[in-house]
């Protein structure tokens, strides 16, 4: 059984001239459910306000909240923060620590929405609100849930927003393996930074995520690994520059959720990017990676019992 969180408010109407695909999170609801595994479904809280305020400027939780978001902020963000939105944006981050409080008792669990790594102290970017990534690291650090949270990013896109919010924080380091060229034209320092040249494929993007998270792993020794799990590095991405193929995504996720369970590390992960013009498909790269995280998980805990 694999521990899934959704909130009804991830579905929110799409706000007038958007871009972004707003049904993409109720797909992946629905294509879970009709997945023949079996899930238990959780319901997170929204994210309380001060743990927003923790990593975002007050000012911008309470513009986010309020739907009083400026429209040079919108404009960066890409839509319209609606009321709709607003409940959605405060949900997202509830969502992904509860993920990560439910991966601690049962070594696994995903977040259906998330991986908003875009978003800064005081705005939002890139179809990101809050960061959802930040806020829960903070959150299970400052509440001695865990003493050490490693965010392995493995959206096409650097975590820009990641990496400046958790700066300075010894407890929290982040990781990026994403797609030189592409967003953010400005980037951000990671812990570890791992910039690739377009079209990288399968082999060469699986061996450099080995050579290069194993040993930030082994030295970091953290306690719980966030993982933003985007979809997008596939070769048919609209907004992609790399060219892994769908078994490569698969073997992506299998190593992640076997590098975790054979340290007996809880493994959390949030949906991250993926995108093209027909939902339906991407929807199905992001329920083809979290049952792939689930089942693998549980295989590689299995495999280490005595």
């Amino acid at each position: 059984m694999i521990a899934v969180v959704h909130h009804p408010s991830y579905v929110a109407p799409a706000p007038s001239r958007s871009a972004y695909q707003w049904n993409k999170n109720g797909l992946v609801r629905d294509l879970l459910a009709a997945s023949g595994m079996a899930i238990d479904w959780h319901v997170p809280a929204p994210m309380p306000r001060h743990w927003l305020a923790a990593v975002h400027d007050e000012a911008y939780v309470a513009e986010v909240i309020e739907a009083r978001v400026p429209r040079e902020k919108e404009r960066r963000i890409g839509f319209a923060v609606t009321p709709a939105v607003a409940e959605r944006a405060q949900a997202v981050p509830g969502g992904t620590w509860l993920a990560a409080r439910l991966a601690l008792e049962h070594g696994f669990a995903a977040n259906s929405a998330g991986g908003s790594h875009h978003a800064l102290a005081d705005t939002g970017a890139g179809f990101c609100v809050f960061n959802d990534l930040a806020v829960a690291a903070v959150r299970l650090v400052d509440e001695a849930l865990v003493r050490r949270v490693l965010i392995v990013d493995c959206d096409v896109h650097q975590g820009d927003g990641t990496a400046a919010l958790t700066a300075g924080c010894d407890a929290i380091a982040t990781y990026s393996i994403h797609a030189e060229k592409n967003f953010p034209a400005r980037k951000q320092p990671s812990t570890l930074d791992v910039a690739l040249p377009d079209g990288v494929g399968d082999d060469e993007y699986l061996a450099t995520l080995e050579a290069t998270l194993t040993p930030m792993v082994e030295r970091f020794a953290p306690d719980l690994i966030l993982y933003q799990a985007g979809v997008d590095p596939f070769e048919g991405d609209r907004l992609g520059r790399l060219a892994m193929s769908r078994e490569g995504l698969v073997r992506r996720d299998r190593w992640i959720a076997g590098l975790a369970a054979s340290r007996g590390l809880p493994l959390a992960s949030a949906l991250g990017g993926g995108y093209g013009d027909d939902a339906m498909e991407v929807a199905a790269r992001h329920v083809t990676s979290v049952l792939t995280l689930g089942d693998a998980y549980r295989a590689a805990m299995q495999k280490e019992l005595p």
